[in-house]
This record gives C-alpha cells, structure tokens and sequence, in this order.
C-alpha cells in the first residue's frame, strides 16, 4: 500500500520533557523546567532599525509563560500559560492546537450534516441524500439496538459455513473488500519503481494492538494492554451469543493466532526501508511461496484477476500466515475472522459492543470518557463520505483568495529549498542537479481536490448503518482496485477536505493541504508575515523536506525508487541524519520511556529541514517589504522571534502519560515538546533572536549541532 509521510501521526479528521542527552555535555531543555533567573525575553541587539511595537495579530501572546527563559525551554515560554491552564477535555487523550482547530471544523462540519439529515427531500443519488442519509442512520440509536448484530448474520454466516482451505480463503478474499484488516492488507497503488503504473501491493497486518510489541513484550504496561485486549475479545465474544468458557476459548485462540502474525512481522522501523518492502514477484511465484493463500483465487474474487505480478511487502510474513492457514484449527481461524469483522464495524452495533471496545482505548489512551456520538459517527461520515461531504464543507469555509495566497507561500518557500540545496556544502553539484530536478516537479495540492470522486455507484439509505458502513467500504475497495491498469491519477487527493493535516506522497511526489488546516493558527490572511511563515510556512516546509528525508530522498522527479545520490553524498548526509536520531533518542517524556530516533527519523528531519527553509522564506519576504529600513515590532517581539513563537504555539499539547506511551511505540512523530525544541537547538538563528548565550540548555555546543538541508 502506498506511504505517506504527514505532519500528524493520522489526519486529524473532523471527527475526531524531561530530556537528557547523550550528545551534549549539558542537559537539554526540560518539559518541567521552568528557570526564573532570565525571565524576560532577551531580545538581540537588531541588526536593523525597528519600529516601536504595536498590538499584533495571529500569537496567542496570552499563551507565554515569562517566567520561562526562551532560552532554557522555548515549549514551555511559548505555551506555558496555556499549559498550565488548559486541562485536556475527558474524551481527548491529548489537546492542542491540531485537536482544536478540528474541534472548530466540528462546529461548521455538524451543521452541515445536521442539516442533511433533517433534509428528506435531497434528489435521490445525490451526494446530499448520501451524506444526510449516512449521517442519519449512524445517529439512529434506536434502530441500531433494535437490529443488534442482525445485519451483520450474512457475513457471519459465510464464515461459519467455511468448511475447508479453499472456503475459508474465499472468506479472507470477501473480508479484504469489507476492509476488516483480518491476515494482511491487499490494494492497488503506484509501482515504487516504475510510478507510472498501478501495481497490485500485498503488506503485513492482522493485528487488533496498535503494534506487535504490545504481543511480544513482557513489561508490565504490554501485560495491562494484554489483558484488557483478552477481556475486550472475551466481552465481545459474550455480546454475540457465546457462554463465558466459550468466549474465553475463542479470545485465547485468537490471542495465540494474532501472536504469531506478531513474531512474523516487521517492526515500524523496519518497515520504513523502501527497498526491504519491495519484493515485486508473478502471481505464480507468489502463489507457490504462499501456497495456502490461495493468491491466484484472490485476485479473481476481487477483480484483480487480470494482475499477473504483485508486490510483496513481508514475504517472511506471508510465508507464516500461510503456513498457519494449514497448520492452525479451522475453528480458530474463524474466530480469529468472526472478530475482524466484529471489532472493525463496533460502532455500528449496540452501544454495548461500542462500549467494550472504548474500555480497551482506555487502557491503551488513557481516555476518561467516549466521545458524544455526533463527533464519532462525523469522523465516521467524513472517512466514508469525504469528498462528498467535502464538497459541502469547502463551500462554507475555503475562499479562493486562501488558495491563493498559500500556493504563493509554497512557491516562495520552494525557492528557499532551492536556494538551501545550491548553498550545501557538502553535496556535489551532479547530486544537487537530481534534487533540483525533485523539487521542481513537486506537484501541490491546497484546499479541496479539482477533479472530485464519483459516488454514483454507492446506495446509501436509512434504513441500516451498519449496511451503510459495508457498503461504503466495499465501494471504497471497488474504487481502489479499478485503478488496476489504467494510467496513474496524478491528481486523486489522500485526504478528505475538513482534516487538519498534509502531506507528502514519494510515490506521486506531491504535497498536500486540506482545507482544514489552512486556519489559525496555522495560516491567517490578517497575521503578519513572520506568524504565517513560523505557522504555515514551516509545515509547508515539513512536507517539502519529507521528499529529502531519510526515506523520501530515495525516490526520483518521478516518484521511483531510484538512488540519484552519489555514494559519498549518501554517506555525508547518513551522517548528519544519525546525528539527529542520536539527539532524539535522548529525549525522555516519561520515566523510562524514550523517543526512538531511528522511527520518528523522517519527521524529525522534516521539522529540522521545514523550520529552516521557512526561516529564509521569511527573511527574503522581510528585505522585499522593508529593504534595510525599520522592520515593525508587534506585541514586542521581533518577526524573527514571532516566527518562532508561532512555530513553538502549533505544537502546543498537553496528552495522558497513557497516550504519550502509546505515541513513542507506534507514531512516526516525536511528542510536541521535542518537535518545538529539537530544531530549535540546532538553530543559531533561535539563539541570535532571543540572545541566548552558550551555557543555555536551548544551546547544543556547536561542534554538536545538526543541519542537514
């Protein structure tokens, strides 16, 4: 399946520091520490005339903690007010500047359904209809109890009445186009090596944890997740009819089954080598490897049958899953099906199955409370509905002066990369001609798709939610596999417009900004430059660098998997890169939990890459405005110390220790305190705007300090 690299671990749809390090001689900044010997902002002598200061727009300057030093932890002196004061709501496991933008889309994105739904007369086949139906039904509590697992007996019942390999593969086959995540992931994406062309993409998965260590590990915390994962199947189980020792049986044999995929799997680091997850094979050959798969007849049964090569992300995984085809119970394999199917589709069932799987969240999330409804069955309206509810959510909130304006950041910030590659100094000129060349075939896309999807094969009405749900995901499957064989669509969009996120696709080598993060405060027409640089301009940046990163710089203009490095290029830039990870792998945000360097490598290297390019973008913005003349102050702060600030203000999060847990084991992202300070204290440009002096803990020793782009 095709790889995305974006800002947030996932898009943030509308529904939805203690550090030491081992690579400085003195502490890094702290997420408690709060220094009161340099309380104020020590602003630079300027290298040019400024205006007196004036109330300014975009900062929460309210957010400032002064009795901070800037110096000592910019996280904490930039939001340490709104830390301090602002709890996290008891159905969030964290908050921040992503969760409450969402939250704002919320508002605008339930009236739209609201209205939808109240509206009986849409033309019928409309997207209105569709989106007002889905949304109703999913609201329809009451019909929901009343149908209980009803509508899902048909499914059930082609399980049950597997009675051999060959049936229970057609089963696997049938559970693939519902999207239940049951063995393994199969889809239609762009060949990594030949990106004009739509490939047949077969990857690991079948886990119903978050990630395989939560099956392997025997700390206590992996235990805890174990246990309330074994007492959710068990609950489940129950729900459905079966006696306690029953559900006991089923929920151990699929605890023992999904073990075993969890030993055959790669880790998450393992699984960002580019190359190690390409193994490009004939369906026959796939066939003879994975004999009990029954590959060919897969295919076949999901209109794939005309694929005669797939691309095998894990064959060490899908040897094991075969073998276990054969080896393991026929009636276990069919719990191990019953309960994809059922854990996939919990909130389209009683409140009681919903209910059993938000008590395992809590173990994992540290959540107090399930979110009201509306907002989950919003998020469930956008995931399955999102371009047609897109559509009526674009109308309400994007102007095209916005798009406008963001496409001139981006270009303006394009050309800072540019300038940043031709200054390298230790890439040569043949590796900095290829990335020029990358760079300048990014395609960008901002606010809303030009050329949006077609529903019209889709049935949705009011009368079942849960066979809305299915529905839904079996068109999404149709949709995606009839790509096979036709030429590349360069202008599909990953994200539905409400979310607040973007993106950077290596395989389409493309960026992309929904609608829904193109507000404050990561972008407002009325701050000044030096906010929406700080803010916009630095995620603009983020996903910009991700086509340098550790994994984006091993694909071509094209999008290929190509090395267009020179082999002692390669190994000067490793170099820098190792050195980031090492500065991250120090960064401690609980007890005895670190950051993995190695996993959020990518994003860390985004952050370092995207904050400086914005940085210069700024710079050139300031000289073309005001030349060398006085520069304005506004709440008095200096652009460049405001353009830090509003990179300090996006990420400002408070999360459980819970979620924090989770977020270092599974999340490609650093927690928020060390994506604010980790570039931060590899940049001169942070110290000189807030003077910082050599002994701050915001200061890493200069022989110490990474840059990569």
């Amino acid at each position: 399946m095709k790889k995305t690299s974006t800002l947030a671990l996932a898009a943030l749809s509308v529904a939805s520091l203690a550090a030491t390090s081992c690579s400085s001689s003195k502490p890094a900044a702290t997420a408690a520490t709060a220094t009161t010997s340099d309380a104020a902002v020590t602003a630079p002598t300027p290298a040019k005339p400024e205006e007196p200061s004036v109330p300014g727009v975009g900062l929460a300057v309210a957010n400032i903690d002064r009795s901070v030093s800037p110096c000592d932890d910019f996280f904490h002196f930039a939001s340490g007010t709104w830390l301090k004061n602002t709890a996290i709501p008891a159905s969030e496991v964290r908050w921040g500047s992503f969760q409450q933008l969402a939250d704002q889309n919320n508002a605008v994105s339930r009236q739209i359904l609201e209205e939808a739904a109240a509206n009986r007369n849409a033309p019928k086949g409309s997207n209105l209809q569709k989106v007002g139906d889905y949304y109703a039904s999913a609201m329809d509590s009451a019909t929901i109890e009343r149908a209980g697992i009803t509508p899902l007996k048909p499914e059930l019942a082609r399980i049950a009445a597997a009675k051999d390999l060959k049936s229970l593969q057609a089963v696997v086959a049938r559970q693939q186009t519902l999207g239940t995540g049951a063995f393994f992931r199969a889809g239609v994406s762009p060949d990594r090596k030949q990106s004009t062309v739509y490939a047949v993409n077969l990857s690991q998965g079948g886990l119903g944890m978050p990630d395989r260590d939560y099956y392997l590990k025997d700390d206590a915390r992996s235990k805890t997740v174990r246990s309330a994962y074994v007492a959710y199947m068990t609950n489940t189980f129950k729900l459905m009819g079966d006696s306690e020792a029953t559900a006991t049986r089923k929920a151990a044999a699929v605890l023992a089954l999904e073990t075993r995929l969890a030993k055959a799997s790669k880790s998450r680091v393992e699984l960002r080598d580019p190359y190690a997850n390409y193994n490009k094979m004939t369906v026959a050959e796939a066939d003879k490897q994975f004999p009990n798969l029954g590959l060919p007849a897969l295919l076949a049964q999901n209109k794939l049958g005309a694929a005669k090569e797939v691309i095998v992300g894990q064959p060490a995984f899908f040897q094991e899953v075969s073998t276990l085809m054969k080896q393991e119970p026929l009636a276990n394999l069919k719990s191990y099906l019953d309960w994809q199917l059922v854990s996939s589709v919990s909130s389209a069932l009683p409140k009681a199955y919903a209910d059993e799987a938000f008590r395992f969240q809590q173990t994992l999330t540290g959540a107090k409370q399930q979110q009201p409804r509306w907002k989950r069955m919003l998020g469930a309206t956008d995931q399955a509905l999102g371009q047609a509810f897109g559509q009526l959510y674009v109308d309400k909130t994007f102007t095209p002066e916005t798009k406008q304006k963001a496409m001139e950041m981006v270009n303006n910030i394009k050309a800072s990369m540019a300038e940043h590659i031709q200054q390298l100094d230790w890439m040569s000129t043949a590796t900095k001609q290829e990335a020029l060349k990358k760079l300048n075939a990014f395609t960008v896309k901002i606010g809303y798709p030009d050329k949006w999807k077609d529903y019209s094969a889709l049935t949705i009405t009011r009368e079942s939610y849960l066979k809305n749900v299915l529905a839904a995901r079996q068109w999404a499957y149709n949709d995606n596999v009839s790509k096979y064989g036709k030429p590349i669509d360069r202008t599909e969009w990953r994200f539905t417009p409400p979310t607040v996120n973007a993106s950077y696709n290596p395989s389409m080598n493309d960026i992309t900004f929904p609608a829904g993060i193109m507000q404050p405060p990561f972008f407002d027409p009325k701050a000044d430059d030096a906010v929406n640089y700080g803010g916009m301009g630095a995620v603009i940046g983020h996903e910009i660098t991700h086509g340098f990163d550790d994994q984006g710089r091993q694909s071509d203009a094209e999008g290929n998997l190509r090395d267009w490095w020179t082999k002692e290029d390669a190994e000067k830039f490793t170099q820098r890169a190792d050195m980031v990870g090492k500065q991250y792998s120090a960064f401690q945000p609980l007890d005895s939990v670190f950051v993995n360097g190695k996993l959020t490598m990518g994003e860390n290297l985004a952050d370092f890459g995207g904050l400086s390019v914005a940085y210069s973008a700024l710079q050139k913005q300031l000289q073309q405005k005001y030349g060398n003349g006085p520069r304005p102050k506004y709440d008095g702060f200096t652009p460049e110390q405001r353009f830090f600030l509003a990179w300090a203000q996006i990420w400002r999060t408070n999360a459980r220790p819970e979620y924090l847990r989770q977020q270092v084991l599974t999340d490609p992202h650093s927690p928020a305190q060390y994506r604010t300070n980790g570039p931060l204290m590899n940049m001169p440009e942070f110290y000189e705007a807030f003077g910082c002096k050599e002994d701050a803990r915001m200061v890493r020793a200069q022989n110490l300090r990474a840059r990569v782009w």
